[in-house]
C-alpha cells in the first residue's frame, strides 16, 4: 500500500495531458512514484548535510534531480516558504498557489539595476600620522561620536558610507588579567609578585588583544609618574616583558611605545629623590632600544635612522642637561659601534672640551654637577673603548707574540732575524740539534736541551723519520706565514679608509691610558 494515493496520479496526468488513464494503472504506478520520490528525496538530504546545513532547500532537490540526470525545477526558490491550498473535492489533495502572470506586465516592468563589477581601490589612511584630507577619508567629524545627538550633515563632495567604528570586547578573563597586572605594576610592596607577572607577560599565548591596553597604559603612567622612579622602572620591565613575548604581535603598536622607552632614556629628570638610581633606568632602557632595532630594524627601514637623529639632537644641544647627554651616549652606544662612530666620536673632541670645565673640582664646586660629568665621561669613555675594540677585530686574529721579540729588561721591541739566520747557518753546516731562544734579562742566548749530538748513521729513515721530517717542514712554513700574515695586518689596519691607528692615537691623546684597557693584548703589542 503506497503513501501516494491514485487521485493525486489522476490529477498529474491530467496537468500533462493525458484524460484516458484508468484507475488499476493510477493505482500501480503510485508505489513507483513513492519509490522516485523517496529516492531523491533521500539525496537531497545527503546534499543538505554536506551543505552543513538542517533546513532543506528547493536547491538541494534541485542537486538530486542534477545526479539522476533529470531536468531541474522551475518556479520554486528557497526564500520563502510554499504555499498550499486544498483542492475543492478532495480531502487529502493540495496544490500550490501559482499567481497567473502576464507576459504584457512582464515586458513592461522596468529593469532591475545591473549589479555593480568587484573592484579594489588603495588610497592611504594616513602618512606618518596624518589623515590625508581625500574624499576616501572621512571626515574626524563622522568618526567621532556626535555631541548633543547631531548628525553630521555632507556638505560636498561623493557620498562616503561611514560605518561606527567596532568595540572593542574583551572577556571577562582578559579584563581581570589586565587589571591585576596594572595594580602590580603600580604597586610597590610585591616585588617578587611582580616579578611572576613579568613571566607570565613574556610567556603567556592569548595576550594580543590586551596590547592596545598595555600601550595605552604605559603611555599615561610615563607621562604623569616622571617623578616615580621605581614606576618608570617598573614600565620598562612590563615593556621589555612584552617585547620578549612570542605569542604577540606588537609591531602596530611600536609607534606608541617608542614615545615612552625615549622618554625614559633622556628625560631630564626621573625621580624625585637623590637616592634614586636613574643611571641604572637609562642603561636598562638603552638596552631596550637596543632590543627593538635588532628585531623590527628590518621590517622598519627608518626606525634607527630616526633614533640616531632623536639621540645625537639630544646629544649635541647644549642646553639639555647632563643626565640628558649620558641617556643619549648610551642610546647610541647600544644602536652599534658604527653609530658611535659617525655621531660620537666625531664629535668627541669638542665635546670634551666643552666637558672638561666640569670635571674640574676647583672650578666646579656642584658636587652633583661634578658627578654627573664625570658618568658623562665615563659613558663616552666605553663608547669609545667598544668602537676601537670592535675596529679592531675587524682584523683577522693576530699571532700573539713571541718571547723572543720582546726584551723585557728595556721594554723594547727587539729583532732577531740576525740572530735566527746565524743559527741557521751553523746549523746546515754542523748538523747541530734544533735550538730554542729563550728570553732573559741580559738578551738573547740560546739554550740546548737535546744534550749531546747523536752518532750519525747511514741507513734509509723509516715511517717516524718521514713524518719529522714532515713535521719540522711544516713548522718553517707555518713560521713563515705567520711573519707575512703580520705585515698583511699591519699594513692593512695603517690604512688611510679603516684609519683605526690614527683613531687610536686619536683617543690615546684623548684619554690617556685609560683607553688600552679596551685594546686587547695581542693588537697592544703591535702598536706599544
Amino acid at each position: 500500500m503506497s503513501i501516494v494515493p491514485k487521485e493525486t496520479i489522476e490529477v498529474t496526468a491530467q496537468s500533462i495531458g493525458i484524460t484516458n488513464l484508468s484507475p488499476e494503472a493510477a493505482l500501480m504506478l503510485a508505489p513507483d512514484v513513492e519509490y522516485r520520490v523517496r529516492e531523491i528525496m533521500q539525496e537531497a538530504i545527503k546534499s543538505m548535510r554536506h551543505s552543513k546545513r538542517t533546513t532543506l532547500t528547493a536547491s538541494d532537490v534541485d542537486g538530486a534531480l542534477n545526479l539522476r540526470s533529470l531536468e531541474p525545477t522551475y518556479g520554486f526558490a528557497s526564500g520563502g516558504p510554499f504555499r498550499f491550498r486544498k483542492a475543492v473535492g478532495h480531502q487529502d489533495l493540495f496544490y500550490t498557489d501559482d499567481r497567473e502572470v502576464d507576459f504584457k506586465d512582464v515586458i513592461g516592468a522596468p529593469l532591475p539595476k545591473a549589479p555593480l563589477d568587484t573592484e579594489l581601490v588603495c588610497h592611504w589612511l594616513a602618512i606618518e600620522g596624518v589623515q590625508p584630507a581625500i574624499p576616501e577619508n572621512a571626515p574626524l567629524e563622522v568618526i567621532r561620536a556626535p555631541a548633543d545627538n547631531k548628525i553630521y550633515e555632507q556638505k560636498d563632495g561623493p557620498l562616503i558610507d561611514v560605518r561606527p567604528p567596532v568595540k572593542h570586547v574583551l572577556s571577562r578573563e582578559l579584563q581581570l588579567y589586565f587589571q591585576k597586572i596594572a595594580e602590580i605594576t603600580m604597586s610597590k610592596s610585591s616585588p617578587a609578585l611582580f616579578k611572576e607577572a613579568l613571566v607570565s607577560l613574556a610567556s603567556d599565548s592569548g595576550l594580543h588583544p590586551l596590547v592596545p591596553y598595555f600601550t595605552n597604559f604605559i603611555a599615561d603612567e610615563v607621562s604623569r609618574g616622571l617623578n616615580d622612579f621605581q614606576i618608570l622602572f617598573n614600565l620598562m620591565h612590563v615593556v621589555r616583558s612584552l617585547l620578549q613575548n612570542p605569542h604577540i604581535h606588537i609591531e602596530p603598536y611600536l609607534h606608541q611605545l617608542m614615545p615612552s622607552v625615549v622618554t625614559c632614556l633622556v628625560s631630564r629628570k626621573l625621580g624625585n629623590r637623590f637616592a634614586d638610581n636613574h643611571w641604572e633606568l637609562r642603561d636598562f632602557t638603552a638596552k631596550l632600544v637596543s632590543l627593538i632595532c635588532k628585531r623590527f630594524g628590518n621590517t622598519y627601514h627608518t626606525l634607527q635612522s630616526r633614533l640616531s637623529k632623536t639621540l645625537g639632537n639630544a646629544l649635541l644641544d647644549p642646553k639639555k642637561a647632563l643626565t640628558q647627554h649620558y641617556g643619549a651616549i648610551q642610546g647610541l652606544t647600544a644602536l652599534g659601534h658604527n653609530v658611535v662612530r659617525l655621531l660620537i666620536l666625531s664629535n668627541l673632541e669638542p665635546y670634551l672640551s666643552l666637558l672638561e670645565p666640569e670635571l674640574d673640582c676647583e672650578k666646579q664646586k656642584n658636587q652633583m654637577k661634578s658627578y654627573e660629568a664625570w658618568r658623562v665621561y665615563g659613558a663616552l669613555l666605553r663608547a669609545a673603548g667598544l668602537c676601537i675594540h670592535d675596529r679592531l677585530k675587524v682584523f683577522p686574529n693576530l699571532p700573539s707574540p713571541s718571547p723572543s721579540l720582546l726584551h723585557k729588561g728595556k721594554g723594547k721591541i727587539i729583532s732577531a732575524e740576525t740572530r735566527k739566520r746565524k743559527l741557521s747557518a751553523d746549523s746546515s753546516q754542523n748538523q747541530l740539534p734544533h735550538k730554542r731562544l729563550m728570553t732573559t734579562t741580559d738578551g738573547l742566548r740560546p739554550q740546548d736541551h737535546t744534550g749531546p749530538a747523536p752518532m750519525h748513521v747511514d741507513k734509509p729513515m723509516g715511517k717516524k723519520g718521514n713524518e719529522s721530517e714532515s713535521r719540522h717542514q711544516n713548522e718553517k712554513e707555518r713560521g713563515k706565514g705567520r711573519v707575512i700574515t703580520m705585515k698583511a695586518i699591519l699594513g692593512q689596519i695603517w690604512k688611510d679608509d679603516l684609519d683605526s691607528g690614527r683613531l687610536l692615537v686619536k683617543l690615546h691623546q684623548l684619554y690617556d691610558d685609560r683607553i688600552l684597557p679596551f685594546i686587547p693584548s695581542t693588537e697592544m703589542s703591535v702598536f706599544l
